[in-house]
């Protein structure tokens, strides 16, 4: 990961951290307006995780480049993620409105179902900050279940960065556009934190296995 540069370069007011800052909130505001129809914010969202990894790269931040790189992705399969995650939020509404009706065991399901709305939700969230998303929703979709499995955390995480976003919509409306740059900075931080302990992780496996070999010899 390349080091954050800490200088403000030409035409810098507020140094690098401002200047991301101020793309997030611009980002959000395209994200905001993309996924009106609906059906466009698996595919918008994905999009504005894929243009946030290049802040790694040095690649700026714009809504200009995140408008282009969307509308060179919306295809049928994005269109179809949309769907199907508009099913599931109906499914999950009619199964909570159901659930107060008065229904025995009513409040049983209802928990039951937050639960598997819950985990479904960070698992769809964590498959669009997931770079394979751009081009294979069925391979982002699974790696974010191994994600969501093997990093609880990070789950958690995702879960308090949408409680945040809710929160600071309900509590000042206009928020609603801008808190989706916000939500895509947050998973894809999330994402890349998990690369990061990979990459982390692999060369001390590496080095204890060294370590046992010779202690063997």
């Amino acid at each position: 990961m390349r080091p954050v540069r800490t200088k403000r370069e030409p035409g810098e007011i507020f140094g690098p951290r401002m200047t991301l800052f101020a793309d997030v909130l611009s980002l959000g505001v395209a994200v905001a307006v993309v996924s009106l129809p609906l059906v466009t914010l698996p595919a918008a969202l994905s999009t504005a995780c894929a243009v946030l990894r290049g802040v790694r790269e040095d690649r700026p931040v714009t809504a200009a480049r995140f408008l282009g790189a969307l509308c060179r992705r919306l295809r049928p399969g994005d269109l179809a993620a949309g769907f199907l995650a508009l099913a599931g939020l109906a499914l999950a509404l009619v199964d909570l409105a159901l659930a107060g009706a008065g229904l025995p065991g009513g409040r049983a399901f209802a928990l039951l179902a937050a639960a598997l709305g819950t985990g479904a939700a960070v698992i769809g969230l964590r498959a669009c900050a997931r770079s394979e998303s751009v081009d294979d929703w069925p391979g982002a979709v699974r790696g974010a279940a191994r994600d969501a499995v093997r990093d609880p955390g990070g789950s958690a995480l995702v879960v308090l960065a949408v409680a945040t976003a809710v929160a600071s919509a309900w509590m000042l409306l206009p928020l609603v556009f801008l808190v989706p740059g916000l939500l895509a900075l947050a998973l894809t931080a999330v994402d890349v934190r998990g690369e990061v302990r990979g990459e982390v992780h692999g060369p001390v496996d590496v080095c204890e296995k060294s370590v046992a070999t010779r202690e063997g010899v």
